[in-house]
């Protein structure tokens, strides 16, 4: 009776490497040369056979990891997304018990800043060519903003001081715009360049204004 050799989990090696483990080689080496191209060239001038040339990867591998160029950009609009949240989810929790609010609202901005500006083409990928691309996108792109508001909210709550009678959602939620407003102006060209410090010390201040205006009240009372 003849038997059948059971698969080898992964399948066959090559270059020492696995199916699965070829299969994210590629997935890196596409989303880094999506990477490449967007912040370069932008979005709709990007094509998927130009990602493909530059990462050395055939189209049908491309299609067999994405869907679409829209659905390349999801994905590296979220690798993007989700470092930044765990860097700065990360810093918070290193908070002191006895460190002031506005120490940590800094220290914190100071790290999302960084992870932002200090390679340039993170802002242009994530937050200039974001816009106007596809529901999708836009619905991820909400879906970040939701989760900035969601931190800032939270991080309010664990601040309020009795009497304080707040909408902390809606604060929240404007509050995410201003910032990424800042952002987007940083962004723009300068006559004199601006540095991370004074992205920095922009967010800083209008974070910390607006947590001002909402403990006011209770200190009045």
């Amino acid at each position: 009776m003849e038997t059948s050799t059971p698969a080898v989990a992964g399948g066959r090696r090559i270059r020492g490497l696995d199916a699965d483990q070829r299969r994210a080689q590629r997935r890196e080496q596409l989303l880094g040369a999506a990477f490449e191209l967007f912040a370069r060239d932008g979005y709709a001038n990007t094509s998927i056979e130009q990602i493909c040339q530059t990462a050395y990867v055939g189209n049908k591998a491309f299609y067999e990891l994405f869907e679409s160029k829209d659905d390349c950009y999801l994905a590296l609009m979220n690798d993007i997304g989700h470092r930044i949240e765990a860097r700065v989810e990360e810093e918070l929790h290193h908070s002191d018990p006895g460190e002031s609010e506005e120490a940590t609202v800094r220290r914190v901005l100071t790290v999302f800043a960084y992870e932002l500006v200090v390679d340039p083409r993170v802002a242009v990928v994530a937050f200039r060519e974001s816009t106007g691309i596809s529901p999708r996108v836009e619905a991820q792109r909400r879906a970040n903003r939701r989760w900035a508001a969601n931190f800032i909210e939270s991080f309010w709550r664990s601040k309020a001081r009795a009497g304080e009678s707040v909408d902390y959602r809606a604060m929240a939620v404007a509050t995410v715009g201003g910032l990424f407003e800042l952002i987007a102006d940083f962004l723009q060209p300068t006559d004199q360049p601006r540095s991370l410090d004074d992205l920095t010390h922009d967010l800083t201040t209008f974070v910390i204004t607006i947590s001002n205006g909402i403990h006011l009240p209770a200190q009045a009372g």
